[in-house]
């Protein structure tokens, strides 16, 4: 039987189910699109050439970790282990290259073997080990990273200049990671659409029995797919230390956990068999224009992982309403429900609004969170190493305060320690025109490209706390670590009368607080030959690694009087594990003057701290990054005084 159908009412009908498929088979890219109009509208600096170089640049590392990362998902697995593998291959390379005196083209192929030989390691414990790779993988982080600090020795080594250009730009504004991002997405897709390991991979993650079944060869085939992710770690890895232009030991920690999300948020399924190249690159795009934009709208540096979260979230639930979708037009083409039936249509549209909605919601509520104030005449950008530390909360806390009594407009970011991530944080800051910028680095080398970029723009930058190399800073508020670490050795002997053992707790390895004040401690306690120290352990700044550390120690040295640790947390993580021990038969020392540190102290808990006096190392960085904006002429250093806080002294501080 024949039915009649009004010609308006069928395109009318096709019109909007075209589009409706249209946003929901690219729920991803539908995204992207939303949050690139949102930051549009919310900021005068986004939309600019150079703003939008500087999200591809940042996207980059993330997005050539992802394209390895999606062989591996694809393949129903999982790689956490790409970003200690980029560190690691990075280190290979410049150490090769300087240290051991390899030509640099060897170098990098010794770089690019590294990566490959991780990767094929993994496979082959997943593959023949029986592992699952999810353990495999952790595994090789592990091991990744543990070669990488000790090929270093926990110290950034010096990229080659020759393989430093890949973190320059060409003309003068094309940025070449860029450009390495898109060749390396081309050969993704090449991969993955025309290859026939790149068709094993979604046979293997569609049903690996029945492609073993098939006479596909499952266990090649997988040390191929990891041995690919590590490739690409390699390259990810090699970029990133030509833009920091140094190899840091701890570079790309956490990569793995933004690689997976750009993979997924791109439209891949963690259970295997989808995903393409493209929509992980969308998926890295989307967490570079997150990031950027939230920088450049002065958001809260602890807002913004909220508002991250929130957004990937919403990402996925696209993908998962077009799947849903999905499979819901191909029940309804089997039976008697047509394609565009009503009810179907009312019901997409309303998941699409919703999830549009939603997002739009969260880019809107920026605003609500943003940190600063906004009538200010003077926009200072200000940069910190970590805000999980409470030695930077109270700079940041004096910084805020000395601004607001200012009239300053502050925007502060928190790094959490990436010097990567830092140096996208001074693009983001030199592309909305500050007036200045306050840098406390989380390498004092990788910083480098950054400032030299903010120089080049005319913006003068305030160093705090730590020093900047290789580019000019208009002047360096900080103390001494250095002459603190020698104050410290020189409590603890007074304290232990020159004899006795001890142990040190040292944090991040490579950072330079933890290089200056252990350097420190170490020539001042040269002048006490009675007392030996038994034990040197890293505890990362942590007040509860300092607590398991110390634990460690006392098992093996029982009898030691006294610890030293290179910040306040760990120190009273030493404390915790010492028990009653603590300020009785053992003297503890930290460094900072943290409020919790300065509370030990007063407790007799904690012998002594050499007290930074953040909060006031903050307030005068304002005070100088306004004068610097101004056009002032700065002194080449401003000294902000390191004192021992005792029990005696403690209420001066507190």
């Amino acid at each position: 039987m024949a039915t009649d159908t009004h010609p308006s009412k069928a395109g009318a009908g096709g019109a909007g189910h075209t589009l409706r498929r249209l946003l929901l088979d690219n729920g991803a890219l539908s995204a992207l699109v939303v949050l690139l109009v949102a930051m549009s509208l919310l900021s005068g600096d986004f939309l600019t050439t150079q703003n939008l170089l500087n999200v591809g640049v940042q996207a980059a590392v993330t997005a050539i970790l992802a394209f390895g990362v999606t062989f591996v998902i694809v393949s129903a697995g999982i790689d956490l282990s790409v970003g200690s593998v980029a560190a690691l291959s990075a280190t290979v390379l410049a150490w090769s290259a300087t240290s051991a005196g390899v030509p640099v083209w060897l170098a990098v192929i010794l770089a690019v073997v590294t990566g490959i030989a991780c990767g094929f390691v993994s496979g082959a414990l997943v593959a023949y080990g029986k592992l699952p790779s999810f353990i495999a993988t952790l595994a090789m982080l592990s091991v990744a990273r543990g070669l990488s600090l000790v090929i270093s020795q926990g110290r950034p080594i010096p990229f080659p200049d020759s393989v430093s250009v890949l973190g320059d730009t060409l003309g003068g504004w094309l940025p070449v990671p860029v450009l390495v991002m898109i060749a390396m997405g081309l050969i993704a897709a090449l991969i993955l659409a025309r290859t026939y390991i790149g068709r094993s991979m979604y046979a293997i993650g569609g049903n690996e029995e029945a492609a073993r079944l098939s006479g596909l060869r499952v266990k090649k085939q997988k040390l191929a797919i990891y041995a690919l992710s590590g490739l690409f770690a390699a390259v990810a890895g090699i970029v990133l230390a030509s833009r920091l232009v140094s190899a840091q030991p701890q570079a790309a920690q956490g990569y793995e956990l933004d690689a997976i999300a750009a993979v997924v948020i791109g439209g891949a399924s963690l259970a295997g068999g989808v995903g393409k190249a493209s929509g992980t690159l969308i998926g890295a795009l989307i967490l570079a224009v997150l990031r950027n934009g939230l920088n450049l709208l002065s958001v809260s540096a602890f807002w913004q992982q909220v508002v991250i979260g929130v957004v990937i979230a919403l990402a996925v639930l696209l993908d998962t309403l077009r799947r849903k979708a999905g499979s819901g037009a191909a029940s309804a083409g089997g039976s008697s429900a047509a394609p565009g039936a009503p009810g179907k249509g009312r019901k997409g549209a309303m998941q699409i609004g919703i999830a549009v909605v939603c997002l739009a919601a969260v880019i809107a509520a920026v605003t609500f969170f943003k940190s600063g104030s906004s009538g200010g005449t003077t926009k200072v950008g200000m940069s910190l190493s970590t805000l999980n530390n409470p030695f930077f909360v109270q700079m940041k806390e004096g910084a805020q305060e000395e601004a607001d009594k200012a009239g300053v407009d502050l925007t502060v970011t928190d790094a959490q320690n990436d010097a990567s991530q830092q140096a996208n944080q001074l693009e983001n800051f030199t592309s909305s025109g500050v007036d200045s910028v306050i840098v406390n680095p989380v390498d004092s080398d990788a910083v480098g490209p950054g400032v030299r970029g903010a120089n080049k723009a005319g913006i003068p930058v305030v160093a705090a706390d730590r020093g900047v190399n290789k580019a000019e800073t208009a002047t360096l508020v900080a103390s001494d670590n250095v002459a603190g670490g020698k104050l410290a050795a020189k409590t603890l002997a007074d304290r232990l009368g020159g004899k006795g053992s001890i142990a040190v707790l040292q944090g991040t390895a490579g950072t330079s607080a933890s290089r200056e004040r252990g350097a420190g401690f170490a020539e001042g306690i040269k002048a006490y030959p009675g007392i030996k120290v038994v034990a040197t352990q890293p505890a990362d700044f942590d007040r509860t690694k300092g607590l398991d550390v110390m634990t460690n120690v006392l098992q093996s040295h029982p009898g030691i009087t006294g610890v030293f640790a290179e910040n306040d947390e760990m120190a009273l993580g030493a404390v915790k594990a010492l028990g009653s021990k603590a300020g009785k038969s053992v003297a503890v020392v930290g460094f900072d003057g943290t409020p919790d540190g300065l509370t030990a102290v007063e407790a007799g808990t904690l012998y002594a701290s050499v007290a930074q006096q953040p909060d006031e190392l903050g307030r005068i960085a304002v005070r100088n990054a306004v004068r610097a904006a101004e056009g002032d002429k700065l002194g080449s250093m401003v000294k902000v005084p390191v004192k021992v806080v005792t029990r005696q002294n403690v209420a001066d501080f507190s």
